[in-house]
């Protein structure tokens, strides 16, 4: 990768983390986090539980298509719990023998919606259903792209709709020597990712 290259790569990274410092700063403040748990206003708090649609309302107005395919997408719930476990377990038993740092679960797979008192019961259950599912499914990519750059770091040939994080270091496609110069440093480059707890070098 060229020095340009990684210049940009970190004035984005830059630009990312300021622009979400100034959304934090703009919005309007409806709770804050203290003791690591989500307090409302109060009066947010009421205008949230007035607002909240009983299970036999939410029911009624539900769509028949709904109720029908919930039970496939529940389904799903077994593949993902399994894919969760088993790549956890890669990551714990391979990571630390490789060098390579650990990928926080926390950092991907957040539950805090049900804290919401607009949400019925069944909200609160879809919530924590999508907010698991999409999280496993981050934390995963995420151990697959360390996984990568260990071993294949080389870019596609083709366009990719949405690249990992580590994507912008790998060589360009085609480019062997820089593979081969290269491969041995990309193993040991996650010095930008978040790094307590690395493994043996």
């Amino acid at each position: 990768m060229s020095d340009r290259i990684r210049h940009l790569a970190e004035q984005i990274k830059q630009l990312e983390a300021e622009m979400a410092k100034e959304v934090q700063r703009l919005r309007i403040p409806l709770y804050e986090i203290r003791d690591n748990s989500i307090r409302f206003l109060n009066e947010v708090r009421q205008r949230h539980l007035q607002q909240r649609l009983g299970l036999f309302s939410y029911l009624r107005r539900s769509k028949l298509k709904h109720l029908l395919t919930a039970p496939v997408i529940w389904l799903c719930l077994l593949p993902i719990m399994l894919l969760d476990f088993v790549v956890t377990l890669y990551q714990l038993i391979c990571f630390p023998v490789y060098g390579i740092p650990k990928v926080h679960r926390r950092d991907h797979v957040v539950i805090d919606r049900h804290h919401l008192a607009y949400l019925n019961i069944i909200e609160k259950l879809n919530c924590l259903y999508c907010s698991y599912f999409n999280g496993v499914i981050s934390y995963v990519r995420e151990i697959a792209a360390y996984s990568e750059q260990y071993w294949c770091p080389i870019k596609h040939a083709g366009h990719l709709k949405s690249k990992h994080s580590r994507y912008a270091k790998f060589v360009e496609y085609g480019d062997s020597e820089a593979f081969q110069s290269r491969r041995e440093a990309l193993r040991t480059e996650y010095e930008d990712a978040s790094i307590d707890d690395i493994g043996r070098r």
